[in-house]
């Protein structure tokens, strides 16, 4: 396209102009080279400096001769953004290393903010890339097994940023949603109570037995796995650099190995490698228990609200506009919505 054709909304008009100026912000995975991306070592070789904490610019020391290299405490991560976005400006290839992915309690979320309270845009001279690389839930449920196999969600117990009753009602809402949770930054020197705290709350909606492991130094020379139980969670040697893995009430350890099914053996059942659909099942569709079966259930059921939300654990008013929406509707013209309402 010649220069006249260019519109004020053609696609070379909105491309970003690009100096040299680059941030990349690369996700190490667990700390091994042979688990480092080939994204991540070319954004590495790239950079004509490399910013990070002292322990994660140590797992890639031998890949950094030649580069400038700017070591930032763990509290400091705000510093390395800056420090980051000021060479950028100036031209440079940056590279902020993380452990795991920078976008999980990575350097990502930090970077972000610098650049936007400095009036950075996606069409601004300097280019960011997120290099992403297997988080310390991934690595650490590999050693153990399959215990992610269902849902599941991370919680970290550092209140360095988050005030301990967000911390709290987070950890209670996923113990009581039965989820498999990982506790990012359990426990250190100054925050040696949080990991009790997080057992207290769980311990309200989850059997003392439920499966737990915790994973040490993932995949790094000091890597250490040890299975306990939620009621004894407490007194497994967990630091800084532990993931714990809380299983939720299907959850168990059997040769070692801690496994979450899925649901597959409970709606099939398998004879000589032949998959047979358990009666009332149908194979490719949902569960009778899904939600036009539990639907159906719910409202010829007699019961009342308050009576379906003790049951199965839901609040009254989300039962309540359950067993008001018209029942021969798809969900165009009946929405479950608080109150029977469309959004």
């Amino acid at each position: 396209m010649t220069q006249e054709n260019v519109t004020p909304d053609s696609p070379q008009a909105l491309a970003p102009k690009r100096n040299a100026g680059k941030i990349m912000l690369v996700g190490l995975g667990p700390g091994r080279h042979d688990y480092l991306t080939e994204r991540a070592r070319k954004a590495i070789a790239e950079a004509d400096t490399v910013i990070g904490y002292v322990t994660y610019i140590r797992l890639v020391q031998d890949l950094l001769d030649g580069k400038e290299i700017i070591r930032k405490a763990m509290s400091e991560e705000l510093d390395r953004a800056i420090e980051a976005f000021e060479r950028a400006r100036r031209g440079k290839k940056v590279a902020i290393v993380s452990s795991g992915d920078a976008g999980v309690y990575g350097m990502a979320g930090p970077a972000y903010e610098i650049l936007f309270q400095a009036g950075w845009t996606p069409a601004s001279e300097i280019e960011v890339e997120i290099v992403p690389g297997a988080s310390a839930i991934n690595a650490c449920a590999s050693l153990v097994g399959a215990p992610l196999t269902h849902d599941f969600c991370a919680i970290s117990l550092s209140d360095l940023m988050t005030p301990w009753p967000t911390i709290a009602r987070r950890l209670d809402a996923a113990a009581y949603a039965d989820f498999v949770v990982a506790l990012y930054n359990p426990k250190s020197v100054r925050r040696a109570r949080h990991i009790r705290e997080a057992q207290r709350i769980f311990l309200r909606h989850r059997d003392p037995e439920t499966p737990v492991a915790v994973v040490k130094s993932a995949f790094r020379p000091k890597q250490r796995i040890e299975f306990s139980t939620l009621g004894k969670m407490a007194e497994v040697d967990i630091g800084m650099l532990s993931t714990v893995l809380i299983g939720n009430s299907s959850t168990y350890v059997k040769h070692g190995l801690m496994i979450t099914p899925r649901g597959y053996t409970d709606k099939y059942e398998v004879d000589f490698g032949h998959r047979l659909a358990r009666g009332g099942e149908k194979p490719g569709r949902s569960l009778s228990t899904g939600l036009d079966g539990w639907l159906e259930a719910v409202r010829t059921s007699g019961k009342s609200p308050a009576e379906l939300a003790k049951i199965y654990r839901l609040p009254e008013d989300y039962i309540a506009a359950a067993l008001k929406a018209l029942p021969d509707t798809d969900d165009s013209s009946a929405r479950l919505t608080l109150g029977g309402k469309g959004s």
